[in-house]
């Protein structure tokens, strides 16, 4: 299961603090059952102090991994965070007073604490050995349960929530495996471990559909690129060059006004899905999606050579598909319509937001030149700046009066490409 962990999730910080764990409980468990093998004990026995380390460590891994759940989430007005982080804190401290304890008494931890049940039946609660070494692990499993009870409140990630909730149903059995008859004990633990197995299933599975949900709003090859290159480099902030596409519906607001709620829905749903079969077909990535408003960068995350001339050719896709579909929208007294505005630039891109709900964005003046550019369409135009046609090599434009772009000093030269004219071939994308 530590295994699994690791190399499904491995550049999550939480995963990694639960495969530690995993990894110590199975080693800790190995080494107890060879411990009391009468082929082994002679020779592990005065080892028996160091491999409480494993123990010791299974329960810190535990706590770490609720503590940087913890840091996922949003703190929220008034609530005070710091109470949930002592107490985990307070549990692995505990968890090292039991290491501690171990080496200062290591035959006491043997006979009055590992299988105490086997050693001393039901007598065992009455040893004060037993509530020495029981003690600091009791305490960790209450400051940890305070931990889950903090959290829950908190509302955590769902899938992240399953795994919590998994991980507190195991615990009981895994710590009662410490103390029960032989066969008790490993039926407890494999009880325990079944648990926590269910619901680390659910997480992946959950997971996997959040994966091929998004896939759908991110081209293949910004999936790729993330899945060789890592989140953090893909994703780093940077200055690049890019082209940039805004377009929204004409007439859309009068429209939802007057047709029921859910034709409008259905009306989104297929306008976006155009949208992003046009996108994912030359590479470029959907930032926003706003109302009937879209917002594309092309050439970023992923490089893309001729970023200029495909978000042309994109453009000019994106609106033949939506008037293709505009003709079944459409209701009387009520047209929609389709313009589009292109901007190409130096942009800064990279990952904001906080640790619970990040975004991949784009910032600078062609973002903004984009968006102006597609206020002032008309339906069936596209509206491109200056930069782009410069790219492009387009002749037997219809020149455009300048318009004034938040965060450029002077006025835009901008053109239109209008319906009839006849598009230019689609850069590959890289």
């Amino acid at each position: 299961m530590a295994l699994a962990f690791w190399s499904a999730d491995r550049r999550s910080p939480t995963s990694i603090a639960l495969a530690v764990a995993l990894g110590s409980l199975g080693i800790s468990i190995a080494l107890q059952v060879m411990l009391f093998d009468p082929r082994f004990t002679d020779l592990l026995l005065p080892w028996s102090a160091p491999m409480a380390i494993f123990e010791g460590l299974t329960i810190a891994a535990v706590l770490e991994w609720l503590l940087r759940l913890r840091r996922t989430l949003p703190a929220g007005a008034g609530v005070n965070i710091r109470f949930g982080d002592r107490a985990l804190r307070c549990g692995q401290a505990s968890a090292l007073v039991y290491v501690l304890l171990s080496f200062a008494a290591p035959e006491l931890r043997v006979e009055a604490f590992l299988q105490a049940y086997d050693q001393h039946g039901w007598a065992f609660v009455q040893q004060p050995g037993f509530w020495l070494f029981a003690a600091p692990i009791l305490a960790a499993t209450f400051f940890g349960l305070i931990g889950v009870v903090l959290l829950l409140r908190r509302r955590p990630d769902r899938a992240e929530g399953v795994r919590l909730i998994a991980m507190s149903i195991a615990v009981p059995f895994l710590v009662a495996g410490f103390v029960l008859p032989t066969d008790y004990a490993a039926m407890s633990v494999v009880l325990g471990e079944v648990c926590f197995l269910v619901g680390a299933v659910r997480y992946h599975v959950l997971q996997g559909q959040r994966g091929q949900f998004m896939s759908r709003f991110l081209s293949p090859q910004v999936a790729r690129l993330v899945a060789e290159r890592g989140l953090d480099r893909a994703m780093q902030e940077n200055q690049l060059e890019i082209s940039v596409i805004a377009c929204d519906l004409r007439g859309f607001t009068a429209y939802a006004g007057a047709v029921d709620s859910h034709q409008v829905l259905r009306v989104l749903r297929e306008y976006y899905d155009a949208v992003g079969r046009v996108v994912g077909m030359f590479g470029g990535t959907i930032k926003d999606y706003a109302g009937d408003g879209v917002l594309i960068l092309v050439g970023a995350p992923l490089p893309i050579e001729h970023h200029a001339r495909c978000a042309v050719e994109m453009a000019r896709q994106i609106r033949q598909e939506t008037r293709r579909l505009i003709h079944q929208w459409n209701v009387p007294g009520h047209p929609l319509g389709i313009g589009i505005g292109v901007g190409t630039g130096v942009v800064t891109v990279g990952v904001i937001g906080a640790a619970s709900r990040l975004e991949y964005t784009a910032v600078g003046s062609t973002v903004n030149l984009a968006a102006r550019l597609c206020a002032g369409a008309a339906d069936g135009e596209i509206l491109v700046d200056q930069r782009t046609v410069a790219y492009v090599g387009e002749t037997g434009l219809s020149v455009r009066a300048p318009v004034r772009v938040k965060g450029i000093t002077e006025p835009v030269p901008h053109f239109a490409l209008f319906a009839e004219q006849r598009g230019v071939e689609a850069a590959p994308s890289a």
